[in-house]
């Protein structure tokens, strides 16, 4: 029997642009298939849209899931879409508990990735002020989900991410939850105040996944002894293809790369944990002996720091911090900022990129290294990003601690110079990437969402790969 299934996530599939104008839903929610990409909405960049997204079509087009829910934050846009078969149910704040739900998501965010300046200095955020619209934004969400399960009966909620994790303690039902833990999970930063609350949270679920076996391990470090198990994220490989000749050359010509060029491509969002920073420095070292050399950084804010989503300010600050190293190390004019690319441009600056770099301080997977595999382009990958977890050093990807700026430019050497080298890491990755595709994502949630309605949990902790 398909599964009845209602997801719930901060991040919504799209956001509306700003002329958008929601009908009156007299004749029903409105299609994502009669909107217009640009026009109407963008596609949120991240992993709602690399991965949650492609999940559910396909569950749905193989049976597995029949009208499934999304609950997720979405200000701007209808309060009910439709894609894909999947039906969206979209939550809206006031602007004032907006800012003050997203001061406390954005101090969590920075405490659980170790940032000391951004951590809370008093614990667990409970006594700081805006925590009333955390919580009520979280409330809000559970309500959501309980409203349309005594409508619909859902067989299981998914829940996604460290902010919504109160959700499944909210929810107050007996039916199965999921919660799966997409940021890096590491005991040894996260302060002691915080353990009573995250574990009371955690039980909450009957399952809990993370993103691969070192957060699986931290997690049981901390004190977790429930059903915790690890899938890698995943990627629809299918909608990856070779540019066409028209659409690289667009590309080349929108963003100022030359024939000659030879170009290093991040992907991410601007944000200081992806380490931009470090790229620039570690570009500028390489630079000065290879003059044809250029360093694309795709990407702009995320959903937090959209104007068209919670409105945080950190995106444009990176930014301009970014710019302002460029020209300071005169690179102004090797330094390509594309700000936000569509899936077309992004195909074509995988094609048209000599290797990637994932220079993340700390990094949840790293699906963009999934990504560069599947163009046969090899990768210079952080130590601290979770895909470390399935790289060989030196055989399938080149790793380097993210504070070693001289390591990070030492294999961007090597690889600018040994062509025999490059071509064997492309050839590893692209059979790497395997690991890393809808059809193994697909295989594992679906048996993981039927042993949960089993009640057939797992002995032990691990995953099929």
């Amino acid at each position: 029997m398909p599964i009845h299934l209602c997801v719930n996530t901060q991040t919504p599939l799209v956001r509306f642009s700003p002329g958008y104008k929601p009908g009156d839903g007299s004749t029903g929610p409105p299609s994502l298939s009669d909107l217009v990409e640009e026009r109407d909405y963008q596609f949120t960049p991240g992993g709602v849209t690399r991965m949650v997204f492609p999940l559910l079509k396909r569950m749905v087009d193989d049976g597995v899931l029949k009208c499934p829910y999304w609950v997720t934050l979405n200000p701007a846009g209808p309060e009910r879409l439709v894609a894909d078969g999947i039906t969206f149910s979209h939550i809206r704040l006031q602007d004032r508990v907006m800012k003050g739900y997203g001061h406390i998501k954005e101090d969590m965010w920075k405490t659980l990735h170790g940032i000391g300046k951004g951590a809370m200095p008093h614990g667990w955020p409970l006594w700081e002020k805006e925590y009333a619209d955390y919580t009520y934004y979280n409330r809000l969400s559970s309500e959501r989900l309980l409203a349309l399960d005594k409508e619909l009966d859902f067989d299981v909620f998914y829940i996604h991410d460290f902010q919504q994790l109160p959700v499944g303690h909210m929810l107050g039902s007996l039916k199965p939850k999921v919660f799966r833990w997409h940021i890096p999970f590491d005991d040894t930063i996260i302060p002691p105040d915080w353990k009573p609350f995250l574990l009371t949270y955690f039980k909450s679920y009957d399952l809990i996944l993370v993103s691969c076996r070192k957060y699986l391990d931290a997690l049981r470090k901390f004190g977790f002894m429930g059903h915790v198990h690890y899938i890698y994220p995943y990627i629809d490989q299918g909608v990856y293809r070779r540019s066409k000749r028209s659409e690289l050359e667009a590309f080349c010509a929108k963003f100022g790369i030359r024939e000659q060029d030879r170009v290093i491509l991040v992907v991410a969002r601007m944000d200081p944990m992806k380490g931009q920073d470090l790229a620039i420095r570690a570009f500028a070292k390489v630079a000065r002996s290879v003059p044809d050399l250029k360093l694309v950084l795709a990407g702009n804010g995320s959903f937090s720091s959209s104007s068209h989503g919670i409105g945080l300010s950190k995106g444009a600050h990176w930014l301009g911090k970014l710019q302002r190293l460029a020209r300071r190390l005169h690179l102004e004019d090797r330094v390509v900022f594309t700000g936000h690319i569509n899936h077309l441009e992004l195909q074509a600056a995988y094609e048209r990129c000599e290797m990637t770099m994932l220079p993340s301080w700390l990094e949840g997977f790293g699906l963009v290294v999934i990504e560069s595999w599947l163009y046969k382009k090899p990768a210079v990958v952080s130590s601290k990003a979770g895909v470390a977890d399935i790289i060989v050093d030196g055989e399938n990807g080149q790793l380097a601690d993210p504070g070693d700026i001289d390591g990070f430019a030492r294999r961007i050497s090597a690889l600018l110079k040994d062509e025999k080298l490059e071509s064997r890491l492309a050839e590893s990755g692209l059979a790497s990437s395997r690991k890393c595709v809808l059809e193994e994502g697909l295989k594992q949630e679906s048996e993981m969402l039927q042993d949960i309605l089993s009640g057939q949990k797992r002995k032990g902790d691990g995953h099929a790969i």
